[in-house]
């Protein structure tokens, strides 16, 4: 999700298509026309297929075209930049919400035809879809760097666990040569995440507003940088709901249950739960902040969420203003 999948509103659009995405296959439905199509999933392939979309669309005068795509985890990618390629507006939709439009369809039934004319059919019917924006390149990789640098430091951490238990001499000794091998590649990796972000000007301004925050430390700003790039031109709500801290009514008649987070981005908001713990200590604006709720009367977990949403809109804020925080601790 980016920032245009908040704000950028769509057009009408009178030709859809809708790709049904696999790792190796892509299902194609049409409308109008109706027309499937199924084909390998890449890009040359996607590229023809849009070629002659964009031929029928311009012969028949069908109107603004829109590609409709379900995320699944990376196989999408193809998809995606074609379209970036080709100038085409694309929806990468959530596989819950298209599930929930079947539902509502009444469709019980679940193959990649049907999946695929449901895709268009959301397409074509939905008003308000949000538009695929493309990353920076220099987010993109540092996003790729850092999932790498938290594969790597997993693997460390397994190896360490079974290193308690390993009674035998030739497995430790394996085990031992496992995680050095792993924490030279995890510094490798650090260090050109360091690089990435120093030779990019943009990234290494937000770096340094962002350190400023007591709390906010290396890793949680290049998480932030990586999967969080429209910091800043976000308002406070767009900026909870995108992390997943805002709070979600669930009443229903006289009934009035509490509210709680759900959804939103998880790798952000891991790293915040760490940050808030460290701000709550040691921020003297957050902490008494905390302070304020837990006299109130507010479990812990209410808390730490409130200070997490609080950090992410302050966050929010240096980034919009690009001026260190008011507060901001001194060197």
């Amino acid at each position: 999700m980016t920032l245009s999948t908040l704000t950028a509103t769509r057009p009408d659009f009178n030709h859809v298509v809708a790709f049904e995405v696999a790792k190796q296959t892509l299902c194609v439905y049409s409308l109008p026309g109706g027309v499937q199509d199924v084909f390998t999933n890449s890009r040359g392939c996607i590229r023809r297929k849009l070629k002659r979309e964009l031929k029928r669309n311009a012969a028949e005068e069908l109107g603004p075209l829109m590609v409709v795509c379900e995320a699944t985890g990376g196989y999408e990618c193809h998809v995606l930049g074609v379209c970036v390629e080709l100038g085409i507006p694309c929806h990468k939709a959530h596989g819950s919400r298209i599930r929930a439009y079947a539902r509502y369809r009444g469709m019980l039934a679940k193959t990649d035809p049907i999946d695929a004319r449901l895709l268009a059919e959301f397409g074509l019917q939905t008003k308000d879809l949000r538009l695929y924006t493309p990353p920076r390149p220099e987010q993109a990789r540092l996003r790729q760097l850092k999932s790498r640098r938290d594969d790597i430091q997993q693997l460390v951490q397994a190896e360490k666990n079974r290193l308690e238990h390993a009674d035998d001499k030739v497995v430790a000794n394996s085990i031992h040569v496992v995680i050095k091998i792993l924490e030279r590649q995890l510094a490798r990796i650090e260090a050109e995440i360091k690089t990435s972000i120093d030779s990019d000007s943009e990234l290494a301004t937000s770096a340094n507003l962002m350190v400023g925050v007591i709390g906010i430390g290396h890793i949680t700003t290049v998480t932030l940088l990586a999967y969080l790039p429209e910091l800043g031109r976000l308002t406070r709500g767009q900026a909870a709901m995108l992390t997943g801290l805002a709070p979600i009514n669930k009443d229903s008649g006289q009934a009035r249950a509490p509210r709680r987070i759900e959804a939103g981005r998880a790798q952000v908001r891991r790293c915040l739960y760490m940050a808030a713990t460290v701000a709550i200590r040691h921020n003297p604006i957050l902490n008494a902040f905390a302070t304020r709720l837990t006299q109130d009367g507010k479990p812990f977990k209410v808390v730490i969420t409130a200070v997490m949403r609080k950090l992410i809109v302050i966050l929010n804020a240096i980034m919009r203003e690009r001026q260190p925080w008011k507060h901001a601790k001194t060197a």
